[in-house]
């Protein structure tokens, strides 16, 4: 089951292209229009890893100028999903992912699945952040499972933060793995949706230990961390 309604998909889409316009010079914004012509009209996945690990180049690495409004619909669309810190390289990436046809699924998940197999960290930043947009939700499940044992920060963030995926599509093992992670490399589980709703009894259990084995060793414990103790 998706996230979200396609004509909820389509809005958030248009509304990333009006952001994408609003940041982007124009000169920029050609050639992006340009490579995603190429990307549309291939069958192989070409095109379109050549535009994901160029796009930064074109892009810079600011962040996005947002508008409250345009949170608020987003957020109304998509609760919990926020662009809030996004860079216009991650802005962009994500929005040429909404963009890729998705009639043919054969195609679509080979094309997404190789972009997984080849990104540097901003590319896995933005692909993981697509999650709750891209088509056949639970075909990247298991892409989601791959990423929390990342250990790289920015990644985990991505999933982690502001991300509706996990707490709808991930098994309570792959969820209660992410919140111990987030916890263990002291992420700020505020920012996880679904936090409390999805609370479980194997959950608690491992915090219980996890706990127990950080006071034994003279450590401090979140204070978030009682409140999972179910």
């Amino acid at each position: 089951m998706s996230l979200i309604t396609t004509k909820g998909k389509k809005e958030i889409e248009d509304l990333l292209l009006v952001m994408i316009k609003r940041n982007l010079k124009a000169d920029a914004f050609v050639w992006l229009e340009s490579k995603l012509d190429a990307v549309n009209s291939e069958d192989n996945s070409f095109q379109l890893r050549m535009l994901f690990a160029q796009i930064s180049r074109f892009t810079g690495k600011q962040e996005v100028n947002l508008e409250a409004a345009e949170l608020a619909v987003i957020n109304a669309l998509l609760p919990g999903y926020t662009l809030q810190g996004w860079t216009l390289e991650r802005l962009c990436r994500v929005w040429i992912l909404m963009q890729l046809p998705q009639e043919d699924k054969i195609s679509y998940l080979k094309k997404i699945n190789e972009l997984f197999e080849s990104a540097e960290m901003n590319e896995q930043v933005a692909l993981y952040s697509a999650l709750p947009v891209l088509a056949y939700p639970e075909e990247w499940i298991f892409r989601c499972e791959e990423g929390i044992r990342s250990n790289i920060g920015l990644v985990l963030e991505a999933i982690m933060y502001h991300n509706p995926y996990p707490a709808h599509f991930l098994s309570e093992a792959a969820w209660n793995q992410m919140v111990l992670k987030a916890f263990f490399t002291e992420k700020n589980v505020n920012h996880i949706i679904g936090l409390q709703e999805r609370a479980n009894a194997r959950l608690a259990a491992t915090l219980k230990d996890y706990i127990d084995e950080r006071l034994a060793a003279h450590r401090t414990v979140s204070e978030e961390i009682y409140k999972l103790l179910v």
